[in-house]
């Protein structure tokens, strides 16, 4: 008796999988994304980073490859002392000989004046260092260059963008999954129902998307006047389901009317069975797709609400909290801040980007 072979056709995830398995860009940006996940649980569990506070070095320490940056001078006098003289000057002669009498009088201010109590404070100043000694200053021990520098704390910049990259990818995955269900359930009702549901949900609609996005958060921000992740996380969710909820209900209104819905109706199924157990899976890639591309947007929004003073409260590092001290920085020539925080928000954002785009066609049934 010959057995029968029956060839199981592969369901839409497993096509979907071996697509993306034929892309290697797809594959290396997962691998990237993943990467960052796997930072962000070891960073949030306290495995990894948990000390990025110590101050570990001095302020602003250089990165190692650059090396520990000369001192500038302790006073004005060692200032002007430590430029060089210049031949061409009439009064070169003359101010020669003022700094060597400033250098052999005493403890003279920028202006050549003789302090009174210059030994008195010269002792206080040599107890105050020896009783630090004693106790452990606060500069003890640390280094004058760090892997990627420091921050003007003395805060090791590695430690602190894996720290920050936990709040903005928080934020960013949270305020998705927000975003992605607000639109996903009134898409439902709005395409399920039709009629004056649609509507009103219309609407509703119509008056989120006549307000620029940014201004919108902007307004949400001043509303709230408070700080937290939690506020980020309610404001970006809160403004950013009118995108998911167009395309689930066109999706919505397309397979209500399809076969296998009809069947569900003739058996007595209740509407939020038909909603939701019936054409829920078969859109749900959509709702996927949308909630990826609303990570990398809402990430970007943390960090600009974050560098506009809108974002995490004082004490809470994030990328965008990074990059706000960094500009003040950067004038002072301490670009390692900025570098940092800004590289790994391009790796994460063009990483997620590409693979958004890779699961898009993975998951479109027209691509063959």
């Amino acid at each position: 008796m010959t057995a029968v072979v029956h060839n199981v056709s592969p369901g839409l995830w497993r096509l979907a999988w071996l697509r993306l398995r034929a892309d290697r860009v797809a594959m290396v940006s997962l691998a990237v994304v993943a990467t960052f996940l796997l930072m962000l649980a070891l960073s949030a569990s306290g495995l990894i980073v948990a000390d990025w506070e110590d101050e570990v070095g001095v302020n602003y320490a250089p990165p190692g490859f650059v090396g520990a940056m000369q001192a500038a001078p302790a006073t004005p006098v060692q200032a002007a002392q430590a430029l060089p003289d210049n031949p061409f000057d009439p009064l070169a002669d003359d101010i020669r000989a003022l700094r060597a009498q400033l250098a052999g009088e005493g403890a003279p201010d920028m202006y050549g004046v003789i302090d009174p109590l210059a030994d008195d404070l010269a002792q206080l100043r040599g107890r105050a260092r020896a009783g630090d000694a004693a106790a452990g200053p606060a500069g003890a021990g640390r280094l004058a260059t760090l892997p990627f520098g420091g921050d003007k704390w003395g805060h090791d910049i590695i430690k602190k963008t894996i720290k920050g990259g936990e709040t903005s990818i928080v934020v960013g995955l949270v305020a998705a999954l927000l975003a992605v269900s607000l639109g996903t359930l009134f898409g439902a009702l709005s395409g399920y129902f039709g009629g004056v549901v649609d509507d009103l949900f219309n609407w509703f609609y119509s008056i989120f998307t006549a307000i620029p996005s940014v201004l919108m958060i902007l307004a949400v921000a001043a509303v709230l006047q408070q700080k937290g992740v939690l506020t980020i996380v309610l404001i970006l969710g809160l403004t950013g389901w009118t995108g998911p909820y167009r395309l689930i209900r066109a999706e919505y209104i397309k397979h209500k009317a399809r076969e296998y819905v009809l069947a569900a109706d003739a058996i007595g199924a209740s509407h939020w069975r038909k909603m939701f157990t019936h054409i829920f899976p078969n859109v749900s890639h959509v709702a996927l797709v949308q909630m990826s591309i609303l990570v990398v947007g809402f990430i970007k929004a943390e960090v600009i609400l974050s560098f506009l003073g809108f974002g995490v409260p004082v004490g809470v590092v994030s990328w965008g909290s990074m990059l706000n001290e960094a500009q003040n920085e950067l004038i002072l020539g301490r670009w390692w801040q900025l570098t940092a925080a800004a590289i790994a928000m391009a790796l994460l954002v063009t990483a997620f980007s590409l693979f958004t785009d890779a699961l898009r066609d993975a998951l479109d049934p027209k691509v063959k």
